[in-house]
């Protein structure tokens, strides 16, 4: 296991959040052929894989939703593969297992008015103000993960206009920055920042915490939790609720799909789409609302 997890790392450049997941459920894995008697990967077979995602869906102490054991089966299955390649096995096990389906889970965005309420619960003159405000315009100007925000250096603020986004995999990705997003970072940048960086040793991180070091993404769900509390916004508001919102809103304006899927780092046009299914709900409800034979 430890070799796939040292592939995964340095020939395919996964990120360590996802290295870590990879090793959680492997780990979980091993333990139940371990438990089912099985030390040694060539003597799993179809079934030991499909018995082992049965039993992630109804195993007493937490049995897994469907979203979960898909997840679980991907690390399995690559796991599978790799020593398959390698020649530590002559079959691949987990070729024939399929995932669970999936219900259909439409990204939940927020209407413009909840983003410009929560944006507005975060201005101020304050040093965390600012930089609370320069996080979240920046967060909605691009539709960045909260992971590639944190991240973030501060020359990665490419002349005001544009912010390179390291995505999954390794991936740069150039995103333009609207003036909102623009002026709430160079005030930051200017006003803010300068006195966090003072709190803490050096760093080329271009968002601080409060003792001068790089905010983490547990900060910054924390940040947009408060600012959701006191903007008085009903609906749970995370990082990627942001994030799904920049998508919805682009869409709805008439954006190109393929364009968004470039801004948002999918890899594939298939993941975008799904925010189309959200703006055609949209426009059915304002169609049935105010159209005098609709209903």
């Amino acid at each position: 296991m430890q070799n796939y997890l040292r592939h995964v790392t340095v020939e395919r450049g996964l990120s360590a959040n996802t290295v870590a997941a990879y090793r959680r459920d492997l780990a979980l894995y091993t333990r139940w052929l371990a438990d089912e008697g099985i030390n040694d990967p060539s003597a799993v077979t179809s079934n030991h894989v499909s018995d082992f995602v049965r039993h992630l869906g109804t195993r007493e102490e937490e049995p897994l939703k469907a979203s979960s054991i898909a997840r679980v089966l991907s690390s399995v299955r690559g796991w599978h593969r790799f020593l398959l390649d390698e020649g530590t096995t002559e079959t691949d096990a987990a070729h024939e297992t399929k995932p669970p389906k999936l219900g259909s889970r439409l990204p939940k965005a927020i209407t413009i008015e909840q983003v410009e309420a929560l944006l507005d619960a975060t201005r101020g003159d304050e040093v965390q103000q600012l930089r609370d405000h320069a996080l979240l315009e920046l967060l909605y100007a691009t539709g960045a993960r909260v992971s590639e925000a944190v991240d973030l250096n501060v020359d990665d603020v490419i002349d005001r206009e544009v912010v390179r986004l390291l995505g999954k995999g390794g991936k740069q990705r150039i995103v333009p920055v609207g003036s909102f997003a623009r002026a709430a970072i160079d005030a930051y940048l200017v006003r803010a920042r300068p006195v966090l960086s003072r709190r803490g040793t050096a760093t080329p991180a271009l968002f601080l915490g409060l003792r001068g070091q790089r905010v983490s993404r547990q900060n910054a769900w924390l940040i947009i939790r408060a600012a959701a509390a006191r903007a008085g916004l009903e609906v749970e508001v995370s990082p990627h609720t942001l994030r799904h919102s920049f998508a919805t809103h682009l869409l709805a304006g008439g954006a190109d799909v393929r364009v968004v899927q470039e801004l948002l780092g999918h890899s594939s046009v298939a993941t975008t789409q799904i925010y189309t299914l959200v703006t055609a709900d949209t426009l059915r409800d304002m169609y049935t609302s105010a159209h005098p034979r609709a209903r």
